[in-house]
């Protein structure tokens, strides 16, 4: 693909064959926690959006899928994101670890929740 894609699935058939798949499943489960959820691209990754405003991205790069932004949530959730916090609203998830997919639907919940009503 040259340029930037389209649309999310254009960005998920750019990426290597064996990270495809793992991206399509966090896309699956961030779109599942997020009932009412528009997809796009911005800045050249995949977003959702709730009631038209900028909720959560994801994109796979070299090593890791990164997550952005971490919300919030409780000192629990804080716990649980810690080894995956890379920068202070930044969740990097290495490739060559079992991906948290429970993690990152909470962070998609937690996102939407602090959001609250448009």
């Amino acid at each position: 693909m040259s340029g930037k894609p389209r649309d999310v699935d254009e960005y998920l058939q750019s990426l290597p064959a064996d990270v495809r798949p793992l991206l399509a499943q966090v896309r699956e489960v961030i779109g599942a926690a997020v009932p009412g959820g528009v997809e796009k691209i911005s800045y050249g990754m995949p977003m959702l959006t709730l009631d038209g405003r900028n909720l959560v991205s994801f994109a796979a790069w070299k090593n890791h899928i990164g997550v952005y932004p971490i919300p919030a949530g409780d000192d629990s959730f804080q716990a649980e994101i810690a080894r995956y916090r890379d920068a202070k609203a930044t969740a990097r998830f290495p490739l060559g670890e079992p991906i948290p997919y429970d993690l990152i639907a909470r962070i998609a919940t937690l996102l939407a929740a602090e959001r609250g009503p448009a």
